[in-house]
Parts: C-alpha cells; sequence; structure tokens
C-alpha cells in the first residue's frame, strides 16, 4: 500500500512539486529569519562574550545593558576587592572615540581598557592573527579586530606598526584579532585601561564595569549575593548579563516586531498554500481512495497512506529549504558584515517541528474527508 500512496502521490506532478516548492519556500524563510534574528541578538553580547578570564561583572545598579554604562568610581573597585570570596577584581573601561586612519578614513570605534597589570578583558592567545596581547604594555599601542583593521585600511594586507588617530592621540596597532562582530559592526580595539581613557577623553568617573573572579569553591551566584549586599553595586555572571542585554534589545526595539512579521508570513504562508494543496490533492483522489475502500482496505492503512503522503512532501520541501538556507548561510559567513550569522540547528529543530506540525494538520483535514467516503461512490457516474 506504500507504493500505492507514492504513486497516486506522484501522479500529478505539477500540484507534488507545488507542496514540495511551498514547504521548501517556508522551510527556507522561517530557518534563514529566525537564524539571523539569533545572530544579531546575540552580536548585542559580543563584549561581553568575548571576556573569557572573570565570571562576574560588576556595574551600577540601575545598568539595563553593556551599551549604556553609567561609570563607576575608583573606590567602587576597592569596595569589590574587599568583599569576601573575591580571588581579583580589575577594571575594565568601555567607550567610543573616533578612529582615523593617515587617508583620511574614519570610524568610530569599541574601545575596551583592559586592566593594566593583568590584562583581563584582552583577546585570549588563540583569537590573535598577529602580534600577542603583551605588545599592549607597549606606550600609546591597541590591538584591533580583523574586521576593523580591513575597514580603516581596505585592500591592504594585514600588518603591524601601522598608525591610526584616536581622538588626536596617535596610537600604532601593535595586534590583529578575531572578535566577535558587534551590534554595530564598529571595529573593535583594546588597550590598557590607563590608555583607553586618555584616547577618549577624560571624564570625573572613568570605570566602566569591574570583572570579578571568585576563590575556589565560592559559587558565581553567591559571591554576586555578596558584592551586591556589601556594595550595593549590580552583580551579575557574563552569561546573566549577556542575557539582560539580549532581553533590552528585545523589549525595547523594533527588532523582534520587524524579524516576527516575516516568519510569521513564512509560517502563515507555508502552512495554507502547503495545507490547502494536499487538501486539493486529496479531494481530487477521492475517488481512488473509493475504490480501494470498496475492495476491502481498512480506514487504518488509509489513514497510513494519507500520511505517509504527508510526511514524504514534508521531508522533501523540508531537506531542500534547510539545504538552501545552508548554502545561504556559507556564502555569508566569510563576509566581514554577515561574520557570525550561522544557520543554528536549534532552530532547524523548531522548524522541522513546525513544518511537519503544518503538515500533519492538513493530512487530518484530508484524513476525515476520506474516512467519511463512501465505497459506493466509485461506481458512480
Amino acid at each position: 500500500m506504500n507504493y500505492v500512496a507514492l504513486r497516486m502521490l506522484t501522479g500529478d506532478r505539477a500540484k507534488y512539486l507545488s507542496l514540495i516548492f511551498a514547504i521548501a519556500f517556508s522551510t527556507f524563510l522561517l530557518e534563514n529569519q529566525s537564524s539571523i534574528f539569533a545572530g544579531i541578538m546575540k552580536r548585542t553580547t559580543s563584549q561581553i562574550l568575548d571576556v573569557t578570564d572573570a565570571d562576574v561583572w560588576v556595574m551600577d545598579k540601575k545598568t539595563l545593558y553593556i551599551d549604556e554604562v553609567k561609570a563607576l568610581t575608583e573606590n567602587d573597585l576597592y569596595r569589590v576587592r574587599g568583599v569576601p570570596g573575591v580571588l581579583w577584581a580589575v577594571r575594565l573601561f568601555k567607550g567610543q572615540p573616533r578612529a582615523k586612519a593617515a587617508d583620511g578614513t574614519f570610524r568610530v570605534v569599541v574601545m575596551m581598557g583592559v586592566d593594566d597589570a593583568s590584562l583581563v578583558g584582552a583577546p585570549s592567545r588563540d583569537k590573535m592573527i598577529l602580534g600577542s596581547v603583551e605588545d599592549l604594555r607597549q606606550p600609546d599601542s591597541v590591538i584591533i579586530d580583523r574586521a576593523g583593521y580591513k575597514f580603516l585600511f581596505p585592500g591592504q594586507p594585514l600588518d603591524l606598526g601601522r598608525t591610526l588617530e584616536l581622538n588626536d592621540h596617535l596610537v600604532r596597532i601593535v595586534g590583529i584579532a578575531e572578535a566577535s562582530a558587534p551590534f554595530a559592526t564598529f571595529p573593535v580595539m583594546f588597550s590598557r585601561y590607563s590608555q583607553a581613557i586618555k584616547f577618549v577623553g577624560r571624564e570625573r568617573d572613568q570605570l566602566s564595569f569591574v570583572l570579578v573572579k571568585p576563590q575556589p569553591g565560592i559559587p558565581v551566584r553567591d559571591l554576586c549575593d555578596r558584592i551586591e549586599k556589601y556594595t550595593d553595586l549590580r552583580a551579575v555572571s557574563g552569561r546573566a548579563f549577556a542575557w539582560q542585554t539580549v532581553f533590552y534589545y528585545v523589549k525595547n526595539t523594533g527588532i523582534p516586531v520587524n524579524f516576527g512579521i516575516t516568519i510569521g508570513i513564512a509560517l502563515i504562508v507555508g502552512a495554507v498554500v502547503a495545507g490547502q494543496t494536499f487538501y486539493i490533492f486529496t479531494i481530487e483522489n477521492l475517488k481512488q481512495f473509493g475504490a480501494l475502500k470498496a475492495i476491502g482496505v481498512t480506514n487504518g492503512s488509509i489513514v497510513g497512506m494519507i500520511l505517509l503522503q504527508a510526511l514524504t512532501v514534508a521531508a522533501i520541501g523540508y531537506s531542500i529549504g534547510s539545504g538552501i538556507a545552508g548554502v545561504f548561510f556559507s556564502i555569508t559567513l566569510h563576509n566581514d558584515p554577515t561574520r557570525g550569522l550561522v544557520l543554528l540547528w536549534q532552530n532547524m529543530a523548531g522548524v522541522a517541528v513546525a513544518i511537519f506540525f503544518v503538515v500533519f494538520l492538513a493530512s487530518l483535514l484530508s484524513v476525515r474527508r476520506v474516512l467519511t467516503l463512501e465505497p459506493a461512490v466509485v461506481f458512480r457516474g
């Protein structure tokens, strides 16, 4: 009976191909838009995720996300260091000076000022393409991310020793690293804290965050509670701060609405077109199903045939759509503006569930019509 079901499915090539196309198109749009949305949200947390040395971020208690910071005082740093369970606590600065190359090309950059003594917050060694993190100890030195270097020095090979002007300060590039793409695709630079605040311009308070490492055996959550109790500052793990930033953008920007509309349209179009086409396909084959019932095929076998047809078109359409999405992301993955945007397996799994659920519902409508069919209908006319 399975062979008969598949022959019935492919008998009308036009409807068969339109079913597969509708499911493939819906799959591609769903996976494409949901993965891009997830990638953009991850970009908002790029500076948080790149700091792998510290487990706890300390900030002003009213801070909502990483890109809007109220500076702390130096006294706050010492108070954090005095909290029981703190192994070490260091400074971290985040600012946005303007960088200008010798040919006049300029761009606002994300400047991360890392601790002078330990260099906590700088790129890890495995992220360095050229140079060494230790070279930041040289005067007026910076490390720049690869994408930022290519923007400021377009068409030129990666090379150390080039100079940039940062708000009237001449700096020298001593390292090139891979950094997570920021939300606004600005170049990312790293310098020592004492240098970074000079490049950006002095204010009364400059300290953006305090990075903390707990003593061995001290849970991160317990240490966060202690810091908040002793200092009246906000202390969260890096992961919690990343989610806090994501939720801010979800709640306060139009990004989720725009992507949600596209995803919703893709799901509705896929459901309506696939469901309607599959239902019409079944209706047009009522006489064949009636003939099968007339020769003794049970309702259970017929239901199995319809479900097999539904699962077949769903599997083929989903596979084609996922393949197209995979090709799309493999192409964009190597472009600097779209780096970090990948096809997530979680999105693929979620889309698979949605697609098969939609096709299953469409098949249920068809099943109901077939089960109520009288076998004698095949002998009429």
